[in-house]
C-alpha cells in the first residue's frame, strides 16, 4: 500500500489551518459539515469558535455536533443548545446539532469487528462532504482523541455513543456504565463506527488535527487537567489512520518532559489499538509520509 501523505505546520494559527487544508489538495464540495467538539461546560482546552472561524468560512461549512451519552451539560438537546450558545458556536458560522431530534440514522457495518450497525444524528444526511477538525489530546477512556474518535463517537448520537462504549451491548444511555466491555472491544467498536462514516462519505472527507492545549483529558471533561505538553502543530491528511498515527509518533518523538504523562495515558488505555483496528478494516494506512509545509 502506498504511503499516505500527512502535511504538517508547526505554528498554530487560523491562517495555517487554511494552509494545511489547501495542502491536502482536495476541495470539499456541496453542503459541507465540519465535525468539531463543542467542549463540555467548564473545559478550558477545546478549540474555540473564534480560532476556527476562518477555515469554516473558507470552506463555507456548518459546524456539526451530537449529544453525549453521559451526565453533563451536553446529554440532552435542550442543555446542549444552551451550552452551544454559551460557548458562542453560532456567533461566526452556522451550527447544527445533528441529533437534536430523532429518529437516528442507521448505518450498516457489514465488515465490523464488533459492531454491525452505527447510529448517528439523522441530520448528517443533509451533508455531501465532511471536514473533521479535531483537537488532538488524551482521553480518559480511549487513551487519546483525534480523527478516528471524531468519526466514531463524535458523529454518533447518544444511542450510538452508548452502543460504541458498550461494544454493541446497549443503546440506552441510562445503562451505559453497567455494560462496559473489555477495553480492546470498545476500541474496536470505535474503529467500526469510524469505518461506517468513512464509507458513508465515499472519500469526500478531509482531516485536520490540531495539536494544541494537549492535556491527558478530553474536551468532554468539564474538569480536565491543564495541558501537559507544549503545542506541537497542525496536521492535515485524507487518511484518518495516518493522521492519528502521525500525531502519536510526534508525541513519542518529542523531547517535551510532559510527553511521559500523555504516553502513560495512551498506553494504559491501549489507545493505539483503535488505529490498529481501523487499519485492519481498511479505513486507512499506518505508513505515511510527513510533509513539512514550513520547509
Amino acid at each position: 500500500m502506498e504511503k499516505s501523505k500527512v502535511y504538517f505546520i508547526k505554528e498554530i494559527t487560523p491562517e495555517n489551518i487554511i494552509k494545511a487544508y489547501e495542502a491536502v489538495g482536495k476541495k470539499l464540495e456541496g453542503n459541507i459539515a465540519v465535525k468539531m467538539h463543542s467542549g463540555e461546560k467548564g473545559n478550558k482546552n477545546y478549540l474555540r469558535p473564534e480560532f476556527v472561524k476562518d477555515v469554516i468560512n473558507y470552506v463555507n461549512g456548518t459546524v456539526v455536533e451530537c449529544n453525549t451519552a453521559y451526565e453533563g451539560a451536553r446529554n440532552s438537546t435542550e442543555k446542549h443548545l444552551e451550552l452551544i450558545k454559551e460557548h458562542e458556536w453560532e456567533k461566526y458560522f452556522p451550527f447544527d446539532l445533528l441529533d437534536r431530534e430523532g429518529p437516528d440514522m442507521e448505518l450498516d457495518i457489514p465488515s465490523g469487528k464488533v459492531l454491525k450497525k452505527n447510529y448517528v444524528g439523522k441530520d448528517l444526511a443533509k451533508y455531501d462532504s465532511l471536514l473533521v477538525l479535531s483537537h488532538f489530546k488524551g482521553h480518559a477512556m480511549g487513551g487519546y482523541g483525534g480523527a478516528l474518535k471524531q468519526l466514531s463517537i463524535g458523529c454518533a448520537s447518544s444511542a450510538g455513543k452508548t452502543l460504541i462504549h458498550t461494544a454493541g451491548k446497549e443503546t440506552d444511555q441510562t445503562k451505559l456504565w453497567d455494560n462496559l466491555p473489555e477495553q480492546d472491544k470498545f476500541l474496536e467498536a470505535m474503529a467500526d463506527a469510524a469505518n461506517s462514516i468513512v464509507d458513508y462519505f465515499k472519500g469526500n472527507v478531509v482531516y485536520i488535527n490540531v495539536m494544541k492545549n494537549i492535556s491527558v483529558d478530553c474536551d468532554c471533561d468539564g474538569n480536565a487537567s491543564a495541558p501537559c505538553m507544549k503545542d506541537i502543530g497542525i496536521l492535515a491528511s485524507l487518511d484518518p489512520v495516518a493522521i492519528d498515527q502521525a500525531c502519536l509518533d510526534l508525541v513519542y518523538n518529542s523531547n517535551d518532559p510532559g510527553r511521559d504523562k500523555l504516553i502513560e495515558r495512551i498506553e494504559s488505555r491501549h489507545g493505539v489499538h483503535t488505529i490498529e483496528a481501523a487499519y485492519d478494516l481498511g479505513v486507512g494506512n499506518r505508513e505515511y509520509e510527513l510533509i513539512d509545509l514550513d520547509k
